[in-house]
């Protein structure tokens, strides 16, 4: 048959609340025209993130029932380190509550002033937490991965042309490169297996330890079989465990590709590293076999986590999003192409070509969806990813203005992505009505989750 069912049964349902539009013009005014700030009951489909808004299986919650919440030595937590060693292959495995806890700790025991952590993109987070220490988080995503048209398979690709650049003039100052797969901030693009050895030979030629990103871990080694030559044959299982035997390290959000609310992990071959992300780890989370978890949550990130591998829910959960980016294609939106495993990138300024980049495009494209149909995305973008020069007030601005609307796994059905695609389309056809924005307020470092806005005067 050529129609992917969901690969599940719906067991429970929680309602939606509707609402008309100019209630939701009311609530976008209260919250400072950032979605962030909308209660979630006011959304009728939430594609904020990907990230903790898994539909849990049935498994799972019947692991969770038979937890063992001991402080120290739970038997969960050595259900879920057997789980993620046969995945890995990596040695020490510490839990911790989501993957910003597992940065945190890594950057602020390998980062600092001077320091340099190039990857493909580091997402917001990950900067977030480099910078922090005083590092720089330096992107070398190749040059097709800034383009949204662009139908490179491996867009997320890091440039081994520019990363030997580096390596070159200040291997000195860098502790350790990164991968994120698949390459959240380049429009879910996936990284392949011969980058991923490339980028892994280039660093441990000069000593320097590589880590993987690995939120989409199970995603990117779909993405690896479906289009790189020599793996159509390999499991999603035996593709991840090639990919996590070229890296030293990883960090890990159990809330994507772990199906599970919340949960991660740091895992670590060096034994002097484990050590000091363990004490740090007491100071910050708690003990290291629970890590800032109970210990249903390590239950249900152990199934997961083999969930997320099997192949026909991978086929599912990419033909979900080549249905959704069918529809707008047809339409004639402007996506990052080719679809990425987790979620739609509209090019903003291609949507509104009528807006400067100063007026911010992608969180104007946003509010506008949610105004017109009720539906919540994140700009990824120059609010996201520009920054406000303490000293001059100038802004600066990213080379993308994109926004996403990522899927929760199991969560939506067909219906809800034609729905979808009925409020880009109508977005669409009244885009020239869309006014600009500007900041009233913004934090110094990941202003995007508490930033303000108004419309600015041609709005």
């Amino acid at each position: 048959m050529q129609t992917i069912i969901e690969p599940f049964k719906i067991k429970m349902v929680e309602p939606i609340r509707f609402t008309t539009p100019q209630e939701r013009a009311d609530i976008l005014r209260r919250a400072h025209y950032n979605p962030f700030h909308i209660h979630a009951e006011e959304v009728l489909i939430d594609l904020l993130t990907d990230s903790g808004t898994s539909a849990m299986s049935a498994a799972q919650w019947g692991a969770m029932m038979i937890a063992d919440e001991s402080y120290s030595g739970s038997r969960s937590f050595f259900k879920f380190e057997k789980v993620v060693r046969e995945i890995t292959g990596l040695r020490h495995i510490i839990p911790t509550h989501q993957g910003r806890a597992a940065e945190k700790i890594l950057f602020s025991v390998m980062g600092g002033a001077g320091k340099i952590i190039p990857s493909n993109n580091h997402f917001d987070t990950t900067r977030g937490n480099i910078e922090y220490t005083g590092a720089e988080a330096l992107d070398l995503v190749i040059d097709e991965g800034r383009i949204p048209s662009s139908q490179h398979p491996f867009k997320g690709n890091l440039d081994l042309a520019k990363l030997e650049s580096l390596l070159d003039r200040a291997a000195s100052q860098i502790p350790l490169g990164m991968l994120t797969v698949t390459n959240n901030t380049g429009g879910g693009q996936p990284v392949s297996m011969a980058n991923i050895r490339a980028v892994s030979e280039a660093l441990r030629r000069r000593g320097i330890p590589f880590f993987l990103d690995a939120c989409r871990f199970a995603e990117n080694a779909y993405f690896i079989k479906r289009r790189e030559p020599g793996y159509a044959d390999k499991t999603p299982l035996e593709i991840a465990q090639e990919m996590f035997s070229y890296c030293d390290g990883a960090t890990f959000s159990g809330k994507k590709d772990g199906l599970s609310n919340i949960g991660g992990f740091l895992a670590v071959n060096d034994d002097a590293l484990a050590e000091q992300a363990r004490n740090l780890l007491i100071l910050t989370e708690g003990f290291p076999t629970y890590g800032g978890l109970a210990a249903r949550d390590l239950e249900a990130l152990a199934i997961g986590i083999q969930e997320a591998l099997e192949e026909r829910y991978l086929d599912y959960r990419h033909a979900c999003v080549e249905y959704f980016a069918q529809k707008l294609r047809a339409g004639g939106i402007q996506i990052v192409e080719p679809p990425g495993g987790h979620a739609i990138y509209l090019d903003a300024r291609a949507f509104l070509p009528h807006l400067p980049v100063e007026q911010y495009p992608g969180q104007a494209l946003v509010c506008a969806l949610y105004e017109t149909g009720g539906v919540r995305g994140v700009e990824i973008g120059s609010v996201m990813f520009g920054k406000r020069d303490p000293q001059t007030g100038a802004e600066s601005y990213a080379q993308m203005d994109l926004v996403r609307l990522a899927l929760p796994r199991r969560v939506y059905t067909q219906s809800h992505v034609d729905y979808l695609g009925e409020v880009i389309l109508e977005t669409y056809r009244r885009r020239e009505e869309i006014g600009g924005l500007r900041f009233t307020y913004q934090a110094p470092i990941l202003r995007h989750f508490t930033a303000r806005f108004e419309p600015t005067a041609s709005a």
